[in-house]
């Protein structure tokens, strides 16, 4: 049953709306996708609802009250536009995936390339490793029209760190505890495919070690970057525990 647009819900939504739509432009941003394809969602909090870019909408025209809401069927709930093509994936995937709280969808140039070649990306790289959790992997290829391509999202990553895939024949998803964590997993997405397609022209990249792969998994993933107030430091963590793993500064 979805949940009633009550006062509480209305104002997340209201928010939600102009973090979804600002975050559609960093996808142009960083060049990502081109015309009107690609989309960014986000889940609503303790509801059964999505936000999401409407179909066929110019970027340029993109505004919070032109994102709409669905229920997690992908039933337009509130808003004057379809939703876009993709919400049937984006509304299986929060279905199945409770902790996710973002999906981006992207036609992004290098990594729809490793998609169009049914190609997980390698890790060889050691951001691959932070962000990525290991190789990269591709789902099954499905046709738009009905939630398939969420259900060949799901069933990859379920057995995957990664919080990208790489749908075969068709391009990159991303997903994250918010919708901007899958944003940026969309960005790194696009580098690493880029760099390693590179790579690969000079010879054959040599994936990490699956022990380094860990390592600088968790130390991205649980101390990099700068802690919560009043937790302990980067360096009063490492006086603790010894030294860190390598990775990234």
């Amino acid at each position: 049953m979805t949940t009633p647009l009550t006062d509480a819900v209305r104002a997340t939504v209201a928010e939600l709306r102009r973090d979804v739509a600002d975050l559609h432009a960093e996808l142009t941003r960083y060049e990502l996708v081109v015309w009107t394809a690609g989309n960014v969602s986000a889940r609503v909090p303790e509801a059964d609802l999505l936000v999401i870019k409407p179909s066929g909408v110019s970027y340029d025209d993109l505004s919070p009250d032109s994102i709409v809401v669905t229920d997690l069927h992908g039933v337009l709930v509130d808003g004057e536009r379809a939703p876009s093509s993709d919400t049937a994936a984006h509304a299986y995937v929060y279905r199945h995936l409770p902790d996710v709280g973002g999906v981006v969808h992207t036609h992004s140039t290098y990594a729809t390339a490793w998609a169009a070649r049914f190609e997980p990306i390698p890790c060889v790289l050691t951001m691959i490793a932070d962000e990525f959790g290991g190789d990269i992997p591709v789902g099954p290829f499905a046709v738009i029209g009905d939630d398939s391509i969420g259900r060949g999202i799901v069933d990859t990553l379920r057995t995957s760190r990664s919080p990208a895939v790489l749908m075969a024949g068709h391009g990159p998803f991303t997903i994250g505890a918010t919708a901007r964590a899958a944003v940026k997993a969309a960005v790194m997405l696009e580098e690493v495919a880029r760099t390693v397609h590179i790579a690969r022209q000079l010879g054959q990249p040599a994936r990490l070690a699956q022990q380094d792969i860990d390592a600088l998994y968790d130390r991205y993933q649980n101390v990099y970057g700068q802690p919560p107030a009043g937790e302990p430091t980067l360096d009063e963590r490492a006086d603790t525990n010894g030294s860190l793993p390598g990775g990234r500064s």
